[in-house]
């Protein structure tokens, strides 16, 4: 009989200290690569069939020393903390640096590494952003291609088809299992608290899949029931590159709220869409990165038909969620350029709202935790009045 408990405090250990199980992969896999991904759009099928263990850089709350003065302070708290990590070492858990964005802070923050650690290779692949032109998808999948190219000439052979299936269903099974869990938070069928879910989120973006994927489905398999109650169900919005902080997504429901759904990264986001198992794989990766702009828009990218607006209001509907929160990360200009079009949007469709804004260090947490209560009762307010 499968243990829950063990396999969900092993994802929680991952999730929290990534470093810890990059050092045991090594030590089991001797003379494989670890690949350092920064988020949001890289393929980690493609690193994964090469035979690499391809993990997504996480912010390691680690408070910013030497990474101060090699990027502005008008950069995001994020982008600093990579800073930092390459700066004082703790990049050296990675063999390369690998990344597929646009979000000009990230670019400065690789540009830093490359600076600090000129024996690690960094490779930036342009995938496009403007997702409607008629060579869309054809560059999108020469540079999937050109990430194949990549990483055989990185690993020394070639990454087979076979392989890239291989790969591409082993991370299907893990994206389906999680998105099921979030489906069940918003049914109210399981009671897994926002903190644990970022945890089985974040720990899929550090481990292999197939081990991954073992480890949840153990977990999953004793999810307790949650039982419907009186708390104001809150839709969590934003923070597309690194994990809010855990005590903030326990301030949140702490107050009178429940998260019944979100638009995180480190949430729906990362697990929303899968890759096509069928024809050839280089392709379905590329139908992928569109696809998952269309089932949950990005700021980052353009296209006539995704709007995140329209999507909000349409997910909060369909979770039956009361509110929003957005999680804003000072400096993220991507959200901060796109945040009035979300306001404006939720105030026409009469949903309440709060915005936080979130940052590397120096949580205003009682303060938040004040206006997280001001919206619960702004919300219980608009409840109609039982007859």
């Amino acid at each position: 009989m499968p243990d829950a408990t063990a396999a969900l405090a092993r994802l929680s250990e991952v999730a929290r200290d990534p470093r810890r199980y990059v050092d045991q992969w090594r030590v089991d896999h001797p003379g494989q690569k670890v690949v350092g991904v920064l988020p949001m759009n890289f393929p980690r099928e493609i690193a994964h069939a090469a035979g690499t263990l391809p993990v997504v850089v996480q912010d390691d709350q680690i408070p910013v020393t030497e990474g101060r003065s090699l990027l502005a302070e008008f950069y995001c708290g994020y982008t600093r903390n990579l800073a930092d990590q390459a700066a004082t070492g703790r990049f050296d858990s990675y063999d390369a640096i690998f990344m597929a964005d646009h979000c000009i802070q990230l670019i400065g923050a690789a540009d830093v590494v490359r600076a600090l650690l000129p024996d690690t290779p960094v490779f930036f692949g342009m995938l496009n952003s403007s997702m409607n032109d008629s060579w869309a998808p054809r560059r999108v999948a020469e540079m999937m291609a050109e990430f194949r190219t990549e990483f055989a000439s990185f690993t020394g052979h070639q990454v087979g088809e076979a392989d890239l299936r291989t790969s591409i269903e082993a991370h299907n099974r893990d994206r389906r299992l999680l998105r099921s869990l979030f489906d069940e938070r918003s049914t109210g069928s399981t009671a897994f608290t926002p903190g644990q879910l970022q945890d089985l989120v974040t720990s899929s973006m550090v481990m292999d899949p197939v081990e991954h994927h073992a480890l949840l489905r153990d977990a999953a398999s004793a999810a307790p029931a949650a039982p419907r109650d009186d708390r104001v169900r809150v839709h969590l919005s934003g923070h597309l590159c690194h994990a809010p902080k855990r005590e903030l997504l326990e301030a949140i429901e702490d107050s009178g709220a429940i998260v019944v759904d979100d638009d995180l990264f480190h949430g729906r986001r990362y697990v929303s869409t899968d890759v096509d198992e069928t024809g050839d794989p280089l392709d379905a990766l590329a139908r992928w990165y569109s696809q998952r702009n269309v089932t949950i828009p990005c700021p980052t990218r353009v296209q006539q038909d995704a709007d995140w607006d329209v999507y909000l209001v349409d997910a909060v509907r369909r979770s039956g969620a009361e509110a929003v929160i957005h999680l804003l990360p000072k400096f993220c200009e991507p959200h901060m350029l796109y945040y009035p079009e979300l306001r404006k949007g939720l105030e026409a469709a009469g949903i309440p709202q709060l915005q936080l804004e979130t940052e590397h260090e120096g949580m205003p947490l009682e303060s938040f935790r004040t206006r997280i209560e001001a919206l619960v009762e702004r919300t219980l307010r608009k409840r109609p009045v039982p007859a």
